[in-house]
């Protein structure tokens, strides 16, 4: 199933299925940890047995100081060694623990990257940071201590059940006669639970999504008079989070005190029908003093395993939305070549190998369109030849950024092909052969990292030498204020490091291209947020590395269009007209009116100047 409008949500069979996966990857250390909390419960119950022992052994006089002596020592010995085995499984639970949580960080990193941008940018960045900081929070505090503290409560109940049966069945069967109003309660609760805490879970990724509107657009926000509406959206907000966290509260004041009257109820029954079967000769003193606390030290398990069961609740909840992160939502169309494999197994192998067989890109039929909506692209069939220059023009919303997305295998296209040398491009970036495309948009992320680290990001770290950082920084015209940095190549940039201005990071991200040295280019707008010297010069700089490359160009300035070796007229999602600059200004066509239209709006007009 999807969210509201945000990233889909996994079924609760495919999170179990997840959890499962996880659990045969642990399954030595969780066999191990079975063992020891059996053998730390068995010896935590020697103690009411001891006690029952100690009373009959008063009652009937036989209760010698030797006696005593060994009772008092097995008491101490069960408790030492109950201590010990219960420290060592918690501590390797913990390791488990993190274990398991770092699989899970790492799937959902995985997972996210193969989804496509439109399902990413249509949840909204509130949902996207709620899943990978306050879901995975969640399921942390889950998988660290109530999930082990579980474990064990679900070890030790059966084992105290057990105990009691050796000492009187009669007295077990009367604590058992108390379950059916907890488990009744607790069964109550969980059908209605989970439903709740989604709807929680969900407020809060609204809120989240709400709040990082604002701060990002606040200036925006400011210059508009949008306060009031932005302050009556956090309201709503706030307001929907509290009507879901009451209804949660509701469900907590019903269930919580059923399951105490249930534990109450046992108690009492136990001390009436003990003296019952004592006053009879069917019990001793000893027996029912045993069987009390046995039942009083079962509360304390199913305490724990019914007051977990909110935790694991949030939990499922939370490791639904995880996984639901990690594949693409049910509106969209399956590739095989970008079908994400389960989380935490292997690449396929075909995507492992597939490499292109040529140079050639080759569109056919290309449809695509967003969600439900009508299709953006309308049967797009395009063919360039290797190390030739295509620029794609036309109107905005004409559909070039997807066009371009698409060639660079980030989107899936609804029919169609996208192939370079009969290759998938959407089967390329599984594999080794990654960084046969690039994209490279107007909108460049700096990464915390060094600068050196940034410009090899496509190529590996390990695949670009100093030297060969340098050689790129230089072509782009980014050389010399990386090496004025205060340790040049090796300077940290990105939040919290060095900042750089629009122009640089554009250029470090011209940069990565260049040390990726990719067989084909999409250049999406790449200098349209640079000044327009800035951006002619450093187009002039790549003309020469870009030389014998394939290149797409996504054209904002149309100078990049009479440059290149061929104009793709786009508009409302198809091809109108196609051939080179001077060809389709002779043709007096849509490119010609939207070239001269350009340059209208290009040239500065000056006021005249007197002579005088």
């Amino acid at each position: 199933m999807s969210g509201e409008g945000g990233l889909p949500i996994a079924s609760v069979e495919r999170a179990r299925s997840y959890a499962r996966r996880l659990a045969r990857r642990h399954r030595r250390s969780l066999l191990t940890l079975v063992a020891v909390q059996a053998l730390a419960a068995a010896a935590g119950l020697l103690g009411p047995r001891v006690l029952g022992e100690v009373v009959d052994a008063v009652g009937e006089g036989t209760a010698s100081d030797s006696l005593i002596d060994r009772l008092a020592l097995l008491f101490v010995a069960g408790l030492l060694a109950q201590t010990a085995l219960t420290w060592w499984a918690s501590r390797r639970s913990a390791v488990l623990a993190e274990n398991v949580l770092s699989r899970v960080r790492e799937d959902l990193m995985e997972g996210m990257v193969r989804l496509p941008l439109h399902t990413v940018e249509r949840a909204g960045t509130g949902d996207l940071v709620a899943r990978a900081t306050s879901d995975v929070n969640g399921l942390g505090h889950t998988v660290r201590f109530a999930g082990p503290d579980f474990f064990v409560a679900s070890v030790t109940a059966p084992a105290t059940i057990v105990a009691m049966l050796l000492v009187s069945p009669a007295l077990t069967a009367v604590v058992l006669l108390g379950l059916p109003l907890v488990i009744g309660a607790t069964r109550w609760y969980l059908r209605r639970a989970a439903a709740g805490y989604t709807r929680v879970m969900a407020a809060w990724a609204r809120i989240n999504d709400g709040v990082y509107e604002t701060v990002e657009g606040i200036r925006t926000a400011e210059a508009l008079d949008l306060g009031p509406t932005r302050v009556a959206r956090a309201e709503r907000d706030v307001r929907e989070i509290a009507a879901a966290e009451r209804y949660t509260l509701r469900l907590r004041t019903v269930w919580i005190p059923a399951l105490e009257l249930g534990h109450l109820v046992v108690m009492v029954a136990v001390l009436v029908v003990g003296g019952v079967l004592h006053a009879h000769g069917l019990a001793s003193p000893g027996e029912v003093v045993a069987v009390t606390a046995y039942a009083r030290f079962l509360a304390g398990p199913v305490d724990l395993l019914t007051s977990l069961l909110e935790a694991l609740q949030i939990a499922e909840v939370a490791l639904r939305r995880v996984v639901g992160a990690q594949t693409p939502g049910p509106a969209q169309a399956p590739v095989p070549a970008q079908t994400p494999v389960p989380a935490g197994s292997p690449a396929p192998a075909a995507a492992r190998a597939v490499r292109p067989d040529g140079d050639t890109l080759s569109l056919r039929g290309l449809r695509f369109g967003y969600g439900r909506g009508g299709d953006v692209l309308r049967g797009v069939d395009l063919e360039v030849a290797r190390g030739e220059r295509v620029a794609v023009v036309g109107p905005s919303g004409a559909g070039k950024s997807t066009l371009a997305q698409l060639v660079a295998g980030l989107q899936t296209p609804r029919a169609g092909t996208v192939r370079l040398g009969g290759a998938d491009t959407a089967a390329l970036r599984e594999g080794d052969a990654a960084a046969s495309v690039v994209l490279v948009t107007q909108e460049s992320h700096v990464f915390r990292a060094t600068v050196r680290e940034n410009a090899t990001l496509v190529a590996g770290a390990g695949r670009a030498d100093d030297e060969e950082v340098r050689e790129a920084l230089r072509t782009v015209g980014a050389l010399a204020w990386a090496d004025a940095l205060p340790e040049g190549i090796a300077t940290r940039v990105g939040a919290g490091g060095h900042p750089l201005s629009p122009k640089e990071a554009q250029q470090l991200a011209l940069a990565r291209v260049l040390t990726a040295d990719p067989r084909v280019v999409v250049l999406d707008e790449a200098t349209s947020l640079l000044e327009p010297r800035a951006a002619r010069g450093l187009e002039r700089s790549l003309a020469a590395v870009l030389e014998g490359r394939t290149v797409v160009a996504i054209a904002h300035r149309l100078h990049t269009a009479q440059e290149a070796d061929r104009v793709v007229m786009l508009e409302g999602g198809e091809i109108s007209e196609t051939g080179s600059h001077e060809e389709l200004l002779r043709g007096n066509g849509p490119y010609a009116r939207l070239w001269h239209a350009w340059r209208s709006a290009s040239v500065p007009s000056y006021p005249a100047v007197s002579d005088t």
